[in-house]
């Protein structure tokens, strides 16, 4: 740097970078342009190369300098400084680095998508080699700083020829980086794939046809450590969230390897507990079949069934985990009917615990589970299943009931209801998804307890708790005037009590609330 940008006394530099770095709110071009109005860039990255031992000094300017940088103004000057960034980027300092991670961000969101010469600055200074580099060696704030840097990147057309390059022996190839560096190297260049994966469909389709898929799927099969797997399932997970997941993922080994964690009863909890997660999430969406075939959706229904089996006395996170994975499949009109029609049927674990009181946590997630096979969270067209499922449903929980004190349904509902605020709230769900159901309605109108709690405004005190207490009995209220009961006197009451509790609506717990003048004795000492 010249010595005409050189500063001796930084004292004023520090006091304006500190008080516009942290100043409330967000910053303008206009501040951006009077602060390096008076401090040009060249002054400051002058200091930052040379003065950043002082106390305070290079956290202060880079928090300024990103925040400069995030501004407009700030972003149109980085191209005239891309040498600095390629030096950032190199730099000893975390923070440094970290700092020209997301100054290359900000470039890349302020250009015009179209405008590859921005590309062609980029590649000219060998910015992206660089940020591999900050990815694999830097701390965890300048990783993540990397991978957000890149994944804008792959929202260029010429970007996207940089990350995914023809040649498989180039040495930026994510296959051929993640295998020459450490375990945390490794699992962050997956990290970053997972990334792009959700960028689009057609960086998605990059990637698999790059075979880059199947260095998960060797991470998966390789469980010597721990930590390493767990890692990579959770960006499994990950992946199984992104909309067009499911479609890559049926292609490659991945449900058969989640599967065979899930069956090995010598591997950690932990780990048959996220690969179920992430098979029910896999499987959960409506389109699911288009792309897995049923004998494989069979295939994880009847793993998980077989862990239930071994964990059907317990109360454990590993069995809370199997049957929100179930849940998961069964909020589906598909995935319902497979967990009700398999031989035997895997829903009897979601029933039987349900209604159990030995186990709360277990019973919680059940109730979950139930009103999502019932149809709860799916519109109201795609509630009902096919025949055989429903009969098998209803036969289920019959079953359960008639094993019980309570002997009936609608018994097992009131004491459902009857317990605490978590338990309740699940019982309105499941009873929202089952009412569509005229046995079910039957049932709830044959006990005047269960109207009584789903229409008093006074028995929930939180907001989730009022809302789910109101759709509930909006639901009965539906079910109720759809079906032939609403023509039988004997339940004009029912019917009655339902078209008040829908009128006062969720939150009014009375009709009249007015102040009322208090009466007391005078306390006399």
């Amino acid at each position: 740097m010249d010595e005409e940008f050189a500063m001796d006394d930084t004292t004023q530099l520090l006091d304006s970078a500190s008080d516009f770095a942290y100043h409330p709110g967000v910053q303008n071009d206009a501040a951006a342009k009077e602060f390096l109005d008076r401090f040009p860039l060249p002054v400051i990255i002058n200091v930052l190369q040379t003065k950043s031992d002082l106390p305070g000094l290079e956290t202060a300017l880079v928090t300024c300098l990103e925040r400069i940088f995030k501004t407009k103004y700030g972003a149109s000057l980085i191209p005239h400084y891309m040498a600095f960034v390629q030096v950032g980027l190199r730099a000893d300092s975390q923070e440094v680095k970290c700092l020209a991670c997301k100054t290359v961000t900000c470039f890349l969101e302020h250009s015009d998508q179209g405008a590859s010469y921005d590309v062609d600055l980029l590649i000219e200074y060998e910015i992206y080699p660089l940020l591999l580099e900050c990815l694999i060696d830097g701390n965890e704030q300048v990783a993540t700083a990397s991978m957000d840097a890149i994944k804008k990147l792959a929202g260029f057309p010429k970007g996207i020829d940089i990350i995914f390059p023809d040649n498989n022996s180039e040495a930026t190839h994510l296959g051929n980086l993640a295998t020459q560096c450490s375990s945390l190297g490794r699992v962050r260049v997956l990290s970053l794939i997972v990334k792009l994966f959700s960028v689009s469909r057609s960086v998605a389709s990059v990637i698999y046809k790059s075979n880059l898929l199947t260095l998960l799927e060797e991470g998966v099969s390789n469980t010597n450590d721990t930590l390493v797997t767990l890692s990579i399932l959770e960006l499994l997970y990950e992946l199984a969230e992104i909309q067009h997941g499911t479609e890559f993922l049926s292609r490659t080994t991945l449900l058969q390897l989640l599967c065979s964690i899930i069956g090995n009863s010598t591997m950690e909890t932990i780990l048959r507990s996220r690969a179920m997660m992430i098979s029910g999430r896999l499987l959960s969406r409506e389109d699911t079949h288009m792309f897995i075939d049923e004998s494989s959706i069979k295939t994880v229904i009847s793993a998980i069934d077989g862990r239930l089996g071994f964990l059907e006395t317990q109360d454990t996170d590993e069995c809370e985990s199997a049957l929100e994975a179930l849940g998961q499949i069964g909020s589906s009109i598909q995935g319902a009917s497979l967990l009700l029609l398999s031989l035997p049927p895997a829903a009897r674990h979601v029933i039987d615990a349900a209604f159990n009181r030995q186990g709360r946590g277990k019973q919680l997630a059940a109730l979950h589970v139930l009103a999502n096979i019932a149809g709860e969270t799916r519109p109201e067209d795609k509630m009902n299943l096919s025949a055989s499922a429903e009969e098998n449903l209803r036969r289920l929980i019959y079953e359960v009931a008639s094993r019980s004190s309570k002997l009936t349904p609608s018994g097992l509902f009131l004491s459902v209801l009857q317990q605490a605020a978590e338990i309740r709230l699940a019982g309105y769900r499941m009873v929202t998804g089952l009412v569509a159901r005229p046995w079910c309605l039957m049932e709830l109108c044959s006990k005047q307890e269960v109207i009584n709690i789903v229409t008093d405004a006074t028995t929930e005190t939180t907001k989730i708790g009022m809302e789910a207490r109101y759709n509930c009995c909006k639901a009965i209220r539906k079910a109720f005037n759809s079906s032939k009961l609403i023509s039988d006197p004997a339940f004009a009451g029912i019917a009655e009590k339902l078209e008040e509790a829908v009128r006062r609506g969720p939150y009014l717990a009375r009709k009249n609330v007015e102040a009322q003048p208090v009466v007391m004795t005078e306390q006399r000492f």
